[in-house]
């Protein structure tokens, strides 16, 4: 059975001072509302043993390009929960992929898809998928939850929560009311079952269900939800409903508060942010960075890395990162350098500086909790970067890496074309931009460590690139070839 723990969770901000049934969320940033009904506990995905985050992308090159990054979770012990859920987020791409078929300026259409666990138990696991769109202009926000019930061997939408249609139609009955009780400018009449698609309990019992962005008013309210109290939900759920609704109230009573995985350093010369023993104004030296991790394919990475003496630096998106502390923390003590990937690998340049400062903060504690060192690196998802994203970075102490050589691995799932594009682009002081999320760049990896080695190169994390010259905030990074451009001021 899997250990549980809880981690936040989001509380919807209510509408109206009355009640508290109906309220609304900021897409970019759960707000904690203490005793709001609406608040989702989402379970540690730390504390579910064998969990990993895949990742699906799509090509970002060429001018109308699109950016893509969509992650889920896979259970070792779920396998229809794991095709639901790859099937929903292919379904999911298939349908951006069909709106963005034209040439478009900038900014280019983005797709985000992130997870949070609403259940995770011996019987029932509940997996949020978080969808975030721009197909140019504005940004909307969509839920959907799927539910897995281990008696049944059954993966659902959340329709599987209740008995039936009959209870599904009497459950939008007691929603549709709610919102005309509450006289928010909100549209009852658009409100159908099939719109019913995200829903969970919170620590009471109570029935959330989640409304997308514009779904039943006005685009500007962002998104709704309602909690149905358990007295009027509990007739209408299925078996497996009454189990996924007992899991979190089970859950709840069991919290304990969180505690740091590991003891904090401070200090700027933990080993993850120093250089090490290599001096590269000597020794010739390339710097192998890998994105979008921790994932399936993190382990056998680092074995073949460790195999071979060679450091790299990890990009970690802090939503994959919260799911492995355990690979951070094994990257850490094998010598390679864990630095910012953002929190959902969102296009930061298109963010306020309030919202880039909270994706950034958010992936560094979680990093730091893993570790015990506060990362001094970051790199911008799809290398966007502009004022805003270089005066955050420069505010949190955070250098921003880029590469000068791309292993074009989002173009290709073949190892050896991948390893071709690297050994031949290598030169001294080289950033190699590398996704290790996917498997075939993975595969790859052997056949790279062994041609730069033979051709004399030190493979070493970007810090000892730069040497005693040192790495400045807010300053961009392309090359070790850039050290004089960026030597310390004095």
């Amino acid at each position: 059975m899997h250990k549980k723990g809880l981690i936040g969770g989001i509380a919807l901000l209510a509408l109206s001072a009355v009640g508290g049934g109906l309220a609304t969320a900021s897409p970019e940033r759960d707000v904690l509302v203490p005793a709001e009904p609406t608040m989702i506990d989402f379970v540690d995905p730390a504390t579910v043993g064998g969990l990993v985050a895949r990742t699906l992308s799509d090509d970002v090159r060429g001018h109308a390009s699109r950016l893509v990054h969509i992650t889920y979770p896979e259970l070792p012990d779920a396998p229809r929960l794991n095709k639901a859920l790859r099937d929903e987020t292919e379904r999911t791409l298939r349908r951006f992929r069909s709106l963005t078929r034209f040439d478009t300026p900038r900014p280019r259409p983005e797709l985000n898809v992130d997870w949070q666990l609403t259940a995770a138990s011996g019987d029932i696991v509940g997996v949020r998928l978080r969808t975030g769109e721009s197909l140019g202009t504005g940004w909307g926000n969509s839920t959907r939850t799927l539910w897995y019930d281990r008696r049944t061997g059954k993966a659902t939408g959340s329709a599987g929560l209740l008995s039936g249609q009959a209870a599904l139609r009497d459950l939008t009955r007691l929603v549709r009311d709610q919102l005309v009780k509450r006289g928010s400018p909100t549209d009852p009449s658009r409100l159908t079952g099939d719109r019913l698609d995200s829903m969970a309990f919170n620590q009471g019992g109570d029935l959330v269900v989640e409304f997308d962005d514009c779904q039943v008013g006005p685009c500007a309210l962002g998104r709704l939800a309602v909690a149905v109290p358990a007295r009027q939900a509990d007739p209408l759920l299925s078996p497996t409903g009454r189990r996924a609704q007992e899991v979190v109230r089970e859950a709840a009573r069991q919290a304990a508060p969180t505690v740091p995985r590991t003891a904090p350093s401070s200090s700027p010369e933990a080993v993850s942010n120093r250089a090490g023993s290599v001096d590269c104004t000597k020794a010739k030296c390339v710097a192998l960075t890998f994105d979008d991790g921790p994932g399936p394919d993190t382990p056998r990475l680092l074995d073949m890395l460790h195999q071979a003496g060679a450091r790299a630096t990890f990009f970690t998106v802090g939503t994959s990162a919260a799911a492995r502390p355990d690979l951070l923390f094994r990257m850490s003590v094998e010598g390679h350098l864990v630095a910012n990937h953002s929190w959902a690998h969102l296009d930061l340049s298109k963010l306020t500086t309030s919202k880039i400062a909270d994706s950034l903060r958010r992936t560094q504690d979680t990093i730091t909790a893993a570790i015990g060192e506060r990362p001094t690196l970051m790199r911008a998802p799809y290398g966007a970067v502009n004022k805003n994203v270089t005066d955050v970075a420069e505010d949190m102490g955070l250098a921003i890496v880029g590469r000068n050589v791309d292993a074009g691995d989002k173009d290709t799932n073949d190892p050896k074309a991948i390893a071709d594009r690297v050994t031949k682009q290598a030169r001294v002081g080289a950033i190699v931009l590398m996704h290790g999320v996917n498997p075939a760049t993975v595969d790859a990896v052997p056949d790279i460590l062994k041609k730069l080695q033979g051709k004399g190169y030190t493979l070493v994390t970007v810090p000892e690139l730069y040497g005693t010259a040192g790495m400045q905030a807010g300053h961009l990074y392309r090359s070790g070839s850039e050290i004089a451009r960026h030597r310390p001021l004095t």
